[in-house]
């Protein structure tokens, strides 16, 4: 019997050891487990930081780079710019007379990129070539992205320009939402792209610019009528009045202040003078990429390309950029300078506190009140 008991008692004991084990095994699995969904959660933690981290530096390149067509260059590409100063870097005494012309463009892009984008040098220095690669690529897309907002904006709101403008009759309207009837076929839009030569009323420079024959093939080395005062040249003074057409103004401020400042653009803008701040000042350079966009939304091309028949757009904004950086002569460049005065002006307004006199200053209420003050506090001062 007593051998019977210390069997029962011995069983009972092993089957509550390995009762035991199994409960200290299946705890040592909860609590890897444990460890191991932390691990996990603390892994993908990180990749979500890392990711949130690239997505915003993503954003901010493609938001940095939608300055690039609208400041920097309006065609060429950013590597272009940097392999151009790269090569000067590396061949300074090089004699680079050939293509000359085209490598100054590109070097005077790249030294406005630095300037619009004063980190592009030193943290494409401190990249690795794929991360750089990665930023080139969404500067690309934020550029090319701009651009694409510009002409689709501009595309209704120079069409209401131009009727309010030139008031035609109801058929003759532009239609703000198609561009097939656009171009040289409809007679307002025809009109405003007419190169400066020719005269659109005549009819038959109408009917040789529509059938494209000789004498009459527009191209981009003639300027559209759209670019002039009124709309109208000089042919004695082909520079008078160039560049000041009010549809010009109206797309500069629809693009870089806001569309309602291009509703009312009688008389000057209301700001700083913005010739004494360069920040600000050089952004009237920009005006020169405007024209492009205007002359697009006027055209019958429904999506964009850079040839449209036998005008080049490319040629015409380097036609353009020429005109303003390779004045002939002092005084030519002196009429440039007193042109993008007149436009900054024309944008931007002229601050006349410096015209105040001393008088003037002195009788306005902060200085009379400091006076006044003054005046109480001595008066005090002496009173018995």
């Amino acid at each position: 019997m007593v051998r019977i008991i210390k069997i029962w008692i011995t069983h009972h004991t092993f089957e509550d050891q390995h009762e035991g084990s199994i409960q200290l095994e299946r705890s040592d699995a909860a609590a890897r487990q444990r460890r191991r969904i932390a691990q996990l959660e603390e892994k993908l933690e990180a990749l979500e930081s890392g990711r949130a981290a690239k997505e915003r530096q993503t954003n901010y390149f493609v938001a940095r780079g939608r300055a690039v067509r609208r400041i920097v260059t309006l065609f060429d590409n950013i590597e272009d710019l940097v392999n151009e100063n790269d090569r000067r870097y590396h061949n300074d005494d090089e004699d680079h007379t050939l293509e000359m012309h085209s490598q100054d463009r590109l070097q005077i892009g790249y030294a406005t990129l630095t300037k619009t984008l004063p980190w592009f040098h030193k943290k494409g220095a401190e990249m690795e070539y794929d991360e750089y690669l990665h930023m080139l690529k969404m500067l690309r897309q934020g550029a090319d992205g701009a651009r694409g907002d510009d002409t689709s904006k501009l595309k209704s709101l120079v069409a209401e320009w131009a009727n309010r403008d030139l008031k035609p009759t109801p058929p003759q309207a532009i239609d703000p939402d198609d561009k097939h009837c656009r171009g040289f076929a409809h007679d307002i839009c025809g009109k405003l792209l007419c190169p400066a030569e020719l005269d659109w009323d005549n009819l038959d420079v109408r009917t040789g610019i529509r059938d494209r024959s000789e004498g009459h093939i527009v191209t981009d080395l003639s300027f559209p009528a759209f670019l002039y005062d009124k709309y109208t040249a000089n042919p004695d003074d082909l520079e008078e009045g160039l560049f000041k057409g009010k549809i010009l103004i109206q797309a500069y401020k629809a693009v870089f202040t806001s569309p309602s400042s291009a509703k009312d653009i009688e008389g000057d803008g209301d700001g700083a003078d913005v010739i004494r701040d360069n920040t600000r000042a050089k952004r009237s350079l920009s005006a020169m990429k405007v024209k492009k966009h205007v002359r697009f939304a006027l055209s019958s091309v429904t999506s964009w390309r850079s040839i449209d028949g036998d005008f080049d757009y490319v040629q015409f904004w380097r036609n353009i950029v020429d005109f303003f950086k390779k004045a002939p002569g002092r005084e030519a460049q002196r009429r440039v300078s007193k042109l993008l005065e007149w436009w900054t002006q024309k944008i931007f307004g002229r601050c006349h506190r410096d015209e105040l006199s001393s008088a003037a200053k002195a009788s306005m209420s902060v200085n009379a009140l400091a006076r006044q003050r003054a005046a109480r506090d001595d008066a005090m001062f002496d009173s018995p």
